[in-house]
């Protein structure tokens, strides 16, 4: 989905437990270019000392490199010259500084690299290694800041789909649910009452997810349980509903009205183009994976006996599920997914299937 999926944060770790494995990662990368570097010049040195000299050398850069990152001052600068300024310090550190910790563990005196002879190779095999280390380790944070700027530029986008979505869902059902109560008033007081205290539970349920990022399941099941108690009392015995939220999972978390338009396009899509009656099935269950829940109805079906994937389906192509899925992708990336399927005799099934660590 990203360019990248590493955070910034895992790129230059503030953690001991990422401290040590960004380390890992530094001795085999110096590890490789002890290697190099003794095939390339095989008689400056053995390849154990050469191993030594550019472990030291390779992990005092990468030391400095994670101390100045931590410099609040040092992070105001534009990223171009942060990195600059970086390699800047942290190369000519790691080159001096790492000898005196190579003379320490090889057991020899202590003395100023170049004092007596200057060899330009391992200078200049230093600067192109370390060069080569910070601009892909740049590459990779511009990289990781990009993909999180369209993360959140597709959630903001997501955001104002609902907002739109909710504009026209909830003007639209109440003009015709006070339509339907106009002509009950007269005819049946009670069950105008019954539908008056259904809407306002409706839309008390709409009004706090329309301030919210996240609602529990029971809360998107009891705004699901007025909506159908309405459209039960429209459609009269041409539909039944069912709502079945295990105690467990009551607690878990989804974004606001997700279920909302999967349940609208069962009864639109299956229902009421249906000669005679039909239900409505809205199933929460726990997997190993996380948790699946099922918009099931008994309405006209699928068009075409293909394939999930290939099928002809005109209701799968419709906004709401579509907004469906950008709102599971946006707030789950690829984890989550939204698939339609086929019910014997007839029906659908519309699935949603949200990751475990993303549900709690």
């Amino acid at each position: 989905m990203y360019l990248s999926s590493t955070p910034i944060k895992e790129l230059w770790p503030n953690t001991l437990k990422g401290a040590l494995r960004a380390t890992s990662v530094a001795i085999v990368f110096w590890a490789l270019a002890a290697t190099l570097l003794y095939l390339l010049s095989p008689g400056l040195d053995t390849w154990p000392r050469l191993l030594v000299f550019s472990e030291c050398v390779g992990l005092t850069m990468v030391a400095s490199v994670l101390i100045l990152r931590r410099v609040r001052a040092f992070s105001q600068f534009r990223p171009a010259r942060r990195w600059i300024l970086t390699g800047a310090v942290s190369i000519p550190a790691g080159y001096f500084v790492g000898h005196q910790f190579a003379f320490l563990a090889l057991g020899e005196s202590q003395r100023l690299v170049g004092h007596l002879s200057v060899s330009f190779v391992p200078i200049i095999f230093t600067l192109l290694v370390g060069g080569l280390g910070l601009h892909s380790f740049a590459t990779r944070e511009k990289l990781t800041q990009e993909a999180t700027a369209r993360s959140e530029a597709q959630r903001l986008a997501v955001e104002s789909e609902l907002r739109l979505l909710r504009t026209q869902l909830e003007p639209h059902m109440l003009f015709n649910t006070l339509a339907n109560l106009r002509s009950l008033v007269r005819e049946d007081p009670d069950l105008a009452e019954s539908m008056i205290d259904q809407l306002i539970i409706y839309l008390r349920s709409a009004l706090v997810a329309s301030q919210t990022d996240l609602v529990t399941l029971s809360r998107e099941f009891s705004q699901l349980r007025a909506y159908l108690e309405i459209m039960a009392l429209r459609m009269g015995p041409r539909l039944s509903f069912q709502l079945d939220l295990p105690a467990p999972l009551e607690s878990a978390t989804i974004p606001p009205m997700l279920l909302q338009p999967l349940v609208e396009n069962a009864i639109k899509h299956g229902l009421e183009p249906k000669i005679g009656s039909g239900t409505v099935e809205v199933v929460a269950r726990a997997t190993t994976e996380g948790i699946e829940i099922r918009v099931n109805d008994s309405g006209l079906g699928l068009t075409v006996a293909s394939s999930e994937e290939h099928a002809d389906r005109p209701i799968s192509k419709s906004y709401g599920l579509q907004h469906v899925r950008d709102r599971l992708r946006a707030a789950y990336g690829t984890e989550a997914k939204l698939s339609l399927e086929r019910r014997q005799p007839f029906g659908v099934s519309a699935v949603v299937a949200i990751p475990h660590r993303a549900s709690v």
